[in-house]
């Protein structure tokens, strides 16, 4: 028996995975009352789509080509709904500085050679001093200062710095540049330069795919050149779609059973829930970090303190819909550098991305590595709401009371990738196999944070498994 500790979307992959492969007899099990994690969508009467969550998801490289391929095992091809890369929504970027809203001048080569405030001078510079920086030898750095000594503190403060926010609701100033943008500290770690690699990488480059041949929807999705692409109805169709798949396979799948203790011996795996017990012969743990840190510091101390080292933020997801169209920017939406000292991280413009009639439906980021200090520890829902709406009047110009919100507050939702976070999941999977854990680790809290790295996780996690266990091909 194989049991899989979490219901979002790494765990329910894994069992899809396992299932693919033969694998039988396969239990989920998930604390709360409902399977998707931390993808969650909600409608108003009205019907509009309400986004607690991501609510995109690129289509790039193998593991956009890894989703893309299991949207069509799950038979929700005609779901999609893309952006392709000439929408205003892909074009446009807004940063927020100096109480004004600024374009990102990145959506083509002549933006390169052209002054855009906030910048001073063309971006084609920061290429120039990357090529005149001589190469520093580090072991990691953070993304901030990698960034500013390479290429200028402009792009640091100005383009890194609000995508680092956006991303991982984190601070450029301590999120490793080694783990999260690793082709770029590569490049110059082996070029001397990050255009130098970037060139090299191009010349290299070879037709790279995870499946025999490419899956359909990533060919239309590459010859259309999607940016980013949803799901009709919200993403939440996806870990829905998912569960039952897995049961109509049947995979157990067990909601609000927490796992209370876990224990290694003789090569098996004891899973306590509740008041019963499972012996199992492999654990696919997609459970947080922090939260498996709780079941294993026990009898692995060493792993334990390892795992609750990574650290989380809280972010604040406030959806809002106004009646009229009354955006005067036709873009994605804005972020905020740090340095504004805000508590917003950004705000997108969803109707940009998809219409929704005569009306402007806007999602609100706020908090993130800055939680505490602008909300404390328990901020009511008004607070909240109404600090949502305040730089959505004073920001886009929008006045009025919205007419419908929903506000989550997503406690300790995303890991950081800190200096130092690639070798410490180094250490942790150093120490899984030097004690021969039948135990798999799956999720954001290890290998990144968006919805492709969780689904190539668990895919990954499997096809290691069929190779311990040679109990089937791999998928």
């Amino acid at each position: 028996m194989y049991v899989v500790l979490g219901g979002g979307i790494g765990g329910l992959s894994v069992v899809h995975y396992l299932q693919k492969s033969s694998f039988k007899n396969v239990k989920l099990i998930e604390a709360s009352s409902r399977v998707g994690g931390w993808i969650k969508t909600t409608k108003t009467p009205e019907g509009f789509v309400f986004e607690q969550g991501p609510r995109t998801v690129r289509p790039k490289g193998v593991a956009g080509e890894n989703t893309l391929a299991l949207i069509e095992d799950l038979g929700l091809v005609n779901k999609v709904m893309p952006i392709q890369y000439n929408h205003p929504a892909a074009q446009n970027r807004l940063i927020y500085v100096n109480k004004a809203l600024h374009t990102l001048p990145f959506n083509n080569i002549r933006s390169l050679l052209v002054t855009q405030t906030p910048f001073t001078k063309p971006l084609i510079c920061a290429l120039f001093q990357d090529l005149k920086t001589p190469k520093k030898l580090v072991k990691d750095e953070s993304i901030y200062d990698f960034v500013e000594r390479r290429l200028g503190k402009e792009i640091a403060e100005y383009a890194v710095n609000p995508l680092i926010c956006g991303v991982c609701a984190g601070d450029a100033k301590e999120i490793s540049v080694k783990f999260l943008l690793k082709s770029l500290f590569e490049a110059e770690q082996t070029y001397g330069s990050i255009v130098k690699g970037m060139l090299m990488s191009i010349f290299k480059r070879k037709p790279s795919s995870i499946f025999q041949t490419k899956c359909e929807l990533f060919k239309r999705a590459e010859k259309e050149r999607w940016s980013v692409w949803s799901l009709d109805g919200g993403l939440e169709l996806l870990p829905e779609t998912l569960r039952i798949s897995i049961k109509n396979q049947q995979a157990d799948v067990l909601l609000s059973c927490p796992c209370t203790e876990l224990v290694f011996q003789n090569g098996k795996a004891v899973v306590k829930v509740s008041e019963k017990i499972f012996e199992c012969d492999h654990v696919i743990s997609s459970l947080p970090a922090k939260q498996l840190a709780l079941l294993l510091t026990k009898q692995h101390p060493e792993l334990g303190k390892e795992l609750s080292s990574i650290p989380t933020v809280s972010v604040v997801v406030v959806n809002l819909q106004f009646k009229g169209r009354l955006l005067k920017e036709n873009a994605f939406g804005l972020l905020v550098p740090s340095s504004e000292k805000l508590p917003i991280l950004g705000i997108v413009f969803d109707t940009c991305c998809f219409p929704k009639g005569d009306n402007t439906v806007l999602t609100v980021m706020m908090g993130g590595r800055w939680f505490d200090q602008f909300f404390g520890n328990d901020p009511s829902p008004d607070k909240l709401l109404s600090t949502a709406v305040q730089y959505v009047h004073s920001i886009l110009h929008i006045s009025g009371d919205p007419q419908a919100h929903e506000v989550s507050l997503l406690r300790n939702c995303i890991p950081q990738y800190v200096l130092g976070h690639y070798e410490r999941i180094e250490r942790i999977k150093a120490y899984v196999n030097e004690h021969n854990l039948p135990l798999s680790l799956v999720g954001a809290s290890y290998d990144g944070v968006g919805i492709n790295d969780v689904i190539l996780s668990a895919r990954t996690a499997v096809k290691n498994l069929i190779k311990i266990f040679n109990d089937g091909e791999v998928i």
